[in-house]
């Protein structure tokens, strides 16, 4: 089976490669470094040429509001095209858990917007929803930065390990099309602020991590609801400990 990795250079992406590789598939990890552009749509049609399954984990390199739904609208709307073209047989696509439930934060409106152009496309499709990475926390904390200390919400977060993701995408990009949607996320839910603290003194930072109801999530305010899952899903099997213990 042949399957193209859209974005398949980067976090996700080359997991997933290795991933899917160690099946025996013929593996495409496209991007721009590759000469593949999904959003220019350069060297697509070529790509997806005799492509059984297309995955798009592909990210956006800015977070402007405008600049990142174009990126997703524009990527889309050329991948589904080309994907009917070349009889591609499923779509699959790397989404966030509560994109609809966040109007607020420019990056949850572009992913919901991602998410209305698969499922109105022609190319059945499965939309693996995930919470946030445990690698990324890091990046959140220095975001929540002020004033030598680390703010950030008390709402309750349910991250999860990349490799669990991989795990996941991997068995739905080898079965067959859901034609719709589930959530996946990690085997622990925790104040926010307590899985931030507890990366932080593992990589030795001692800034003090408080948690304030009000503080928002890149920009938007969140709740308890904000970023888990409401319903059933997937849980993956690293925890944060299991987790640290690796990095």
């Amino acid at each position: 089976m042949k399957i193209v990795v859209i974005g398949g250079t980067g976090l996700i992406g080359s997991k997933l490669v290795t991933k899917l590789r160690q099946y025996g598939h013929e593996i495409m990890a496209a991007s721009p470094k590759s000469g593949v552009n999904a959003v220019t749509g350069e060297g697509l049609a070529a790509a997806l040429a005799g492509a059984d399954v297309v995955v798009d984990v592909a990210n956006a390199p800015s977070w402007e509001p405008a600049a990142v739904l174009d990126f997703f609208q524009r990527s889309s709307n050329n991948l589904v095209a080309t994907e009917a073209a070349a009889a591609v047989k499923h779509h699959v696509a790397l989404s966030i858990v509560g994109t609809e439930r966040s109007p607020d934060n420019a990056y949850f409106r572009a992913k919901l917007a991602q998410e209305t152009i698969i499922k109105s496309a022609s190319v059945s499709y499965s939309i693996v929803r995930a919470t946030q990475f445990f690698e990324f926390l890091s990046a959140i904390a220095e975001a929540a930065a002020t004033e030598g200390k680390i703010v950030v919400p008390s709402a309750l977060f349910q991250p999860i390990a990349a490799d669990d993701v991989v795990d996941r995408l991997a068995e739905i990009a080898m079965g067959q099309p859901l034609n719709g949607t589930i959530d996946i996320a990690g085997p622990e839910k925790a104040p926010f602020n307590e899985f931030i603290a507890r990366r932080l003194r593992a990589s030795g930072d001692t800034r003090p991590v408080t948690a304030d109801p009000t503080a928002p999530y890149y920009g938007a305010p969140i709740d308890d609801t904000t970023l888990n899952p409401l319903g059933e899903a997937r849980l993956g099997k690293t925890t944060l400990a299991k987790w640290l213990a690796t990095v």
